[in-house]
């Protein structure tokens, strides 16, 4: 099964707040599209992928990551986060009905494309499904098999009402690039010592990470 990938991110300038303690007003805006740089790449090279669809307002995200080979969605709706991802779905299959689709966070910046592929692979298997995140009470990854819809529940105890949802939770062994979203300083450390991809790297250089 073959996946289109739906990545959602909000305008540079208002992302990743809760690094406050970690990376100043002016660096957060270049953390925050370096995550969805590494995100996008790793996406699009895992074997699972078809191809991969931001949805995002910012110009410069969606510039830098059209250059990657991202489809960039505008977000028509602006009313958050699911919405976003509800429409972004939507845009996919107006030309491919039956794809499957899934959401994904686009702060992964250690992610794995062969750890992204075994929790595809792991989604195949269920109408809807998700993963948690490292936190324990969050969700980096939504699935949605052909006929399926999204309905993605995206936000504070994302886990508890995806479950709630009927979306099955997978449980698939060592994914922990596929996990590891980053909120915080103590995120950031977690991602680096994963192994983060280049963009991430080269941005975090010199940042004094909380704990490191």
């Amino acid at each position: 099964m073959q996946w289109t990938l739906v990545i959602p991110l909000k305008p540079l300038a208002r992302a990743k707040s809760r690094l406050a303690d970690t990376a100043a007003d002016g660096v957060r805006p270049g953390l925050a599209l370096a995550f969805a740089q590494d995100t996008v790449a790793a996406a699009l090279a895992c074997p699972a992928v078809s191809d991969v669809a931001v949805v995002t307002d910012d110009t410069l995200a969606g510039r830098e990551l059209a250059e990657l080979g991202a489809r960039i969605v505008p977000d028509a709706p602006g009313s958050g986060l699911n919405a976003a991802l509800a429409h972004g779905a939507s845009v996919v299959r107006q030309g491919r009905p039956r794809a499957p689709v899934a959401a994904l966070n686009a702060d992964l910046p250690a992610l794995r494309p062969a750890e992204l592929a075994v929790v595809l692979g792991a989604a195949a298997q269920f109408p809807r499904a998700f993963l948690a995140d490292a936190a324990g009470s969050g969700t980096t990854l939504l699935a949605a098999g052909p006929g399926a819809e999204l309905r993605p529940e995206f936000g504070v105890d994302s886990r508890a009402r995806h479950r709630a949802s009927g979306a099955a939770e997978l449980g698939p062994g060592e994914v922990n690039s596929v996990r590891q979203d980053v909120d915080t300083g103590s995120d950031l450390r977690a991602a680096l010592a994963l192994g983060v991809g280049p963009y991430t790297a080269a941005v975090s250089a010199g940042l004094l990470i909380p704990g490191s």
